[in-house]
């Protein structure tokens, strides 16, 4: 078999773009002698107590060594590179650290237990980019010294061209006029590493849209109350969004109202605003997430019924091979939101499987649990699964909350009901900030019923009953099984 060339690529960074210089990168492809120098981005996190971690990228195939030391005066106790079920250690000096990587991974490199100063390291698959001289491509042509600007009259070229057509950005920083970019359909949007969009993108009332590339959308200079999104798609259908980065968007990272058919694939969120949820579905069908990094402020993944313009139930939502980091509120979220006004939604055939939970850290009593069910404004929610779910201690919150509520701060009614869960093999590694897991209803017509928990373990530890495993049953719960 022939053996794999180790490759290495690395994307210019132009001139205004944000940078931390909490540490030196380098990187080499393995076994070679010369390192390449790697730019690290200012992400703010932490709406609580807001501070600046680091974020780096870059490209490879084979393998390739890594290399932090710090332009400050540090020094290295202790380094752990997680998700931990990576198995990725570091060789440590007192002011070095140094890590080999033989596969693509999103990863968080924290240095003496620091999770706020942080480095996010996003080591990608190395891949061909598009052909950017064919007659059905419009390319921007950016500079690394100056800013550019995206407005109206691109669509206009855009709409020109037959369907299947391809704007690709190259390197540069872009405003976008007004803020919000409204996308043409039909049309493939490429952002070369090294492109940052300063501004929100959004698509209503289209359908076949693919955005990818390495490029970077920075929201971070917009403030809470804009509540412009990373990527907004409104009544729209046969889209994928992978490969991208978003800096600080205020509200959603990407906002899915009356979608259906829409891939997110491998994208990477930073948030530190009240509201500025990761992925949140309302309303939308057949939908999936996969391997993706979202460390957010909010809800890391929200799935809801009906909400503002958008109607309807939504079903057949998988979210997969992803890291979640809450540093407010709930990695896991389904059913806040529905058609209160008539009978409510159905949520259903829901999967989160393969996932790591980083992080949650919230205090205030209605909002906690990794994985969290809670049923408000009419909705039923049933056939949800959680598999293959490693959770990471955390600072504040529970492992699970299934409740049939009414949350008055945004609920006119209490749901329906909650049924069906499957739980099978959850991992949780305990922490001093726990508190117990609660499966409850609202009434006797309002319950939960049909709850299987199958190999939950504590400490790679089986928990043989609810007790072992934290959790309490309250009233209007039925049919809760522990295998």
């Amino acid at each position: 078999m022939k053996q794999e060339t180790n490759q290495l690529r690395i994307y210019p960074v132009p001139k205004g773009a944000v940078l931390q210089e909490d540490y030196c990168l380098r990187v080499r492809a393995e076994g070679t002698k010369d390192w390449q120098e790697l730019k690290a981005y200012r992400v703010k996190v932490d709406m609580h107590d807001v501070r600046c971690a680091s974020m780096a990228y870059f490209d490879f195939t084979g393998s390739v060594e890594v290399e932090i030391t710090f332009p400050k005066f540090y020094t290295v106790y202790r380094v752990d590179i997680r998700p931990l079920s990576l198995g990725i250690q570091a060789k440590t000096e007192p002011k070095r650290i140094t890590f080999t990587l033989d596969k693509p991974a999103n990863l968080s490199v924290e240095v003496n237990k620091d999770r706020f100063h942080n480095l996010h390291l996003f080591a990608g698959a190395l891949e061909e980019m598009p052909d950017k001289t064919g007659d059905n491509v419009l390319v921007v042509s950016g500079s690394l010294d100056r800013p550019g600007f995206l407005g109206d009259g691109i669509n206009e070229q855009l709409e020109a061209m037959p369907k299947g057509r391809m704007l690709y950005v190259e390197p540069g920083i872009y405003y976008i006029g007004e803020c919000v970019w409204r996308l043409p359909s039909h049309t493939h949007i490429y952002l070369e590493g090294g492109a940052v969009l300063i501004g929100g993108l959004a698509l209503e009332h289209g359908e076949g849209l693919h955005i990818d590339g390495r490029g970077i959308l920075y929201l971070a200079d917009f403030a809470r109350f804009s509540s412009i999104n990373g990527i907004r798609l409104n009544h729209s259908r046969n889209i994928l969004l992978e490969n991208l980065i978003f800096i600080n968007p205020p509200h959603y990272t990407v906002s899915l109202g009356d979608c259906e058919d829409v891939i997110i694939r491998n994208i990477k969120s930073f948030s530190c605003e009240g509201w500025s949820d990761g992925v949140d579905m309302m309303s939308s069908r057949r939908v999936l997430v996969e391997k993706s990094f979202l460390r957010t402020s909010d809800d890391c993944v929200a799935v809801y019924g009906s909400r503002w313009d958008n109607r309807g139930d939504s079903s057949e939502i998988t979210v997969r091979h992803t890291s979640l980091w809450a540093d407010v509120a709930h990695p896991m979220m389904i059913g806040t939101h529905g058609d209160h006004e008539h009978e409510g939604d159905v949520i259903r055939d829901i999967l989160f499987e393969d996932i790591d939970v980083l992080e949650h850290h919230e205090f205030q009593p209605g909002y906690l649990g990794v994985m969290a069910v809670n049923a408000g404004d009419k909705n039923l929610v049933q056939n949800v699964t959680y598999r293959n779910i490693r959770i990471e201690p955390f600072e504040h919150g529970k492992v699970l909350d299934f409740q049939v509520k009414w949350n008055r701060d945004y609920n006119p009614a209490p749901g329906r009901g909650i049924r069906n869960i499957l739980l099978e093999n959850i991992q949780v590694s305990s922490g001093e900030g726990e508190e117990p897991s609660v499966i409850a209803g609202y009434s006797e017509e309002f319950s939960v019923h049909g709850i299987e928990i199958r190999d939950f373990c504590r400490d790679g530890k089986k928990a043989e009953s609810l007790e072992e495993a934290g959790i309490l049953v309250g009233d209007y719960a039925e049919d809760i099984r522990m295998l």
